[in-house]
C-alpha cells in the first residue's frame, strides 16, 4: 500500500506564521507612509527609523520561514510526493487561470519601474545617469532570479518556487516606503530577483500540468497576453495613482494582488512528473544543460533569447528618443509603447496558432526573420524616411520582437526534459533579460559610430538572422505528450535525443517507463 500524499504545505502552522510576519513588516512600512501624506509623501527626509529596521527583519525572517515551511522534507519516500494536478477540465482550466494571474504579477514588477523614474529622480535629487542605475539593477536581480529560481524548481519543486517568488513579492512592496536611494536600489534588486523566477517556473508547471492538443497554443498566447496586460496594469496604476499620492503608491497598489496569489496556493498543484521523478532519481541518470545531448538544445536557446534581448533592451530602448530627436514625425515614446502593447494581442495570437498548427521552429524563424527585416528597413531608410513607412517599419518591428519573447518560454520548457527543465528555463530568461545589463551602454556606443542609427540596426539585425539560422538548422522539434490512462494525470513526453531533431516520433514518458505505464504519443 501506497503513503498518504504529502499535503501541499508540509508545515502549515510555521507556513502563516511566516505570512503573518511579512505582512506585518510590509503593513509598518505602509503606514508610515500614509504618515507621510503630510509631506506630499515624500519620505527622502525622514531616514530609518528603529520601527523601520524591526520591520524590514520582520520581513526577512517571515520570508525565510514560510519558504522553509514550503518545501517538501527530504525523508519522503515515494508516495509520499505532493498532492498531483488534477486532469478534470475544471481544474485546468483553473490552474491555466491561476498561473496566468501569477505571471500577470510578476510582469507588472519590472513594467512599474518605466512609471516611477521621473518622480524618484524628482524627489532624490538625481542625475539621468544615476536614475538609470534602478532598471539596471533590477534587471540584473532578475539575470540571478532567474538562474536561481530556475534551478530550485528542479530541485525543490516548481509549487515550492512560485511560492517563495511569491512571499519575496509581498515583502519587496515596501521598495516604495525605502527613505533612501540605496534602500530603493536594495529591494528593487530583490523584487528583480523574484520576478526572474516566476516565468520560466511556470511555463515548466503547465508544460507538465496540461495534457497534449492546444497546450502549445495555451502557453504563447498566456506568454504574449501577460506580458501586455502586465505593463496595462502598471500603466493603468500609476495614471490614475501617482497624480494622487506619488511614485512610491504604485508598489503598494500590488499588495493586494500578491496577498491574492498567496491565498490561491492551494490551487496550485505540483507537477506529477516532477514528484515521480524525484520518488526515482535513482534510477534516471544526471543531465546539465551543457553535456550531450542538451549542448545544442541550450546554444540554440541561448543564441536566439540573447538576440531578443539585445533589440528589445539595446536598440528599442534608445528608438523612442532617436524618433523624437528627428523632429519630423512627432512620435511620442508613449505612442511607440501604446502600439508596442496592442500589437502583441493579434501577434501573439497568430503566433500561438502557427506554433501549434503548422511549425514550432518555422514560427521561431518566421518571427526573427519579421525582426530582422524591420531593422534592416530602418537601417536603409533611417529617421529621415515617409511616415507611413516609418510607422510601418516601427510596427512590425514590435511585432517581430512581441512573437520572439512569446515564443521562447514555451518553446524552451518542451524541448528540455523533466529534469532540468527548470533550470533551461530559467537559463533562457536570464540570457534574454542579460540584455538589460550590457544593452543600453553597447548600443548607445554603436549610436556614436558613423552612420548612428543605421549603424545600430544592422548590429542588432545581424545577430537575430543568426539565431533564426541556427533555429532552422539545429533546433530540436518539441515532442509530443504520452495520453495519459483515463482518470490519471497527464504524462509529459521526455525528448528522445537519439531522435533526429526534425522527426515526430511516437515516445513513451519518462514518469511512464518509470511507473510502468505506457502511453500512446500524442
Amino acid at each position: 500500500m501506497s503513503a498518504p500524499p504529502m499535503p501541499l504545505i508540509p508545515r502549515p502552522s510555521l507556513f502563516w506564521t511566516g505570512v503573518a510576519l511579512t505582512c506585518a513588516g510590509v503593513v509598518e512600512h505602509l503606514w508610515m507612509f500614509i504618515d507621510s501624506a503630510s509631506v506630499n509623501f515624500r519620505m527622502s527626509m525622514m531616514g530609518m527609523s528603529s520601527v523601520m529596521w524591526a520591520a524590514m527583519v520582520a520581513i526577512v525572517v517571515g520570508v525565510v520561514l514560510s519558504g522553509f515551511a514550503i518545501v517538501q522534507p527530504r525523508t519522503a519516500g515515494p508516495g509520499a510526493a505532493s498532492t498531483p494536478a488534477g486532469t478534470t477540465a475544471a481544474s485546468r482550466h483553473r490552474l491555466i487561470a491561476i498561473l496566468s494571474f501569477a505571471l500577470l504579477v510578476d510582469q507588472m514588477k519590472p513594467a512599474t519601474l518605466a512609471f516611477i523614474s521621473p518622480g524618484l529622480r524628482a524627489e532624490y535629487h538625481l542625475s539621468a545617469a544615476d536614475v538609470s542605475w534602478l532598471p539596471t539593477v533590477a534587471l540584473t536581480g532578475t539575470v540571478l532570479g532567474s538562474l536561481v529560481w530556475g534551478r530550485a524548481a528542479d530541485r525543490i519543486g516548481r509549487r515550492a518556487t512560485i511560492l517563495i517568488a511569491s512571499l519575496l513579492f509581498l515583502g519587496t512592496t515596501v521598495c516604495g516606503a525605502m527613505p533612501t536611494f540605496g534602500g530603493t536600489l536594495a529591494t528593487c534588486a530583490l523584487m528583480g530577483m523574484a520576478a526572474g523566477g516566476m516565468l520560466p517556473v511556470v511555463y515548466a508547471l503547465m508544460t507538465e500540468s496540461l495534457p497534449p492538443g492546444r497546450r502549445a497554443a495555451i502557453m504563447v498566447l498566456q506568454a504574449g497576453l501577460t506580458t501586455t496586460g502586465g505593463y496595462m496594469a502598471a500603466s493603468g496604476l500609476a495614471a490614475v495613482l501617482i497624480p494622487l499620492a506619488g511614485w512610491r503608491v504604485t508598489w503598494f497598489a500590488q499588495l493586494p494582488l500578491v496577498l491574492i496569489l498567496i491565498a490561491l496556493n492551494r490551487w496550485i498543484p505540483e507537477s506529477a512528473a516532477f514528484t515521480t521523478r524525484q520518488t526515482r532519481t535513482k534510477q534516471v541518470p544526471a543531465s546539465t544543460l551543457f553535456t550531450p545531448p542538451q549542448t545544442a538544445k541550450t546554444l540554440v536557446v541561448s543564441a536566439y533569447a540573447l538576440a531578443w534581448g539585445l533589440v528589445y533592451w539595446g536598440f528599442i530602448t534608445f528608438l523612442p528618443s532617436q524618433l523624437e530627436s528627428s523632429g519630423r514625425h512627432g512620435m511620442s515614446a508613449a505612442t511607440l509603447l501604446f502600439i508596442s502593447s496592442l500589437l502583441a494581442i493579434p501577434t501573439c495570437a497568430i503566433g500561438a496558432w502557427l506554433y501549434m498548427r503548422w511549425s514550432a521552429k518555422g514560427t521561431m524563424v518566421v518571427y526573427a526573420a519579421l525582426t530582422v527585416a524591420a531593422l534592416l528597413t530602418l537601417a536603409a531608410v533611417g529617421m529621415d524616411g515617409s511616415r507611413p513607412l516609418l510607422l510601418a517599419t516601427v510596427m512590425l518591428l514590435f511585432a517581430g520582437t512581441a512573437g520572439v519573447i512569446a515564443l521562447i518560454g514555451p518553446y524552451t520548457a518542451e524541448i528540455y526534459p523533466v529534469a532540468i527543465r527548470g533550470t533551461a528555463g530559467g537559463w533562457a530568461a536570464a540570457v534574454g533579460k542579460s540584455g538589460g545589463a550590457f544593452g543600453p551602454p553597447l548600443i548607445a556606443l554603436v549610436l556614436s559610430a558613423p552612420g548612428g542609427i543605421r549603424t545600430a540596426a544592422v548590429f542588432v539585425a545581424l545577430p537575430m538572422a543568426l539565431a533564426g539560422l541556427a533555429v532552422a538548422s539545429r533546433g530540436s522539434t518539441p515532442q509530443a505528450v504520452a495520453q495519459p490512462p483515463s482518470g490519471t494525470t497527464p504524462l509529459v513526453a521526455e525528448p528522445d535525443d537519439s531522435v533526429g531533431s526534425d522527426a515526430v516520433a511516437a515516445q513513451t514518458t519518462e514518469t511512464a517507463h518509470l511507473s510502468g505505464e505506457g502511453g500512446t504519443a500524442a
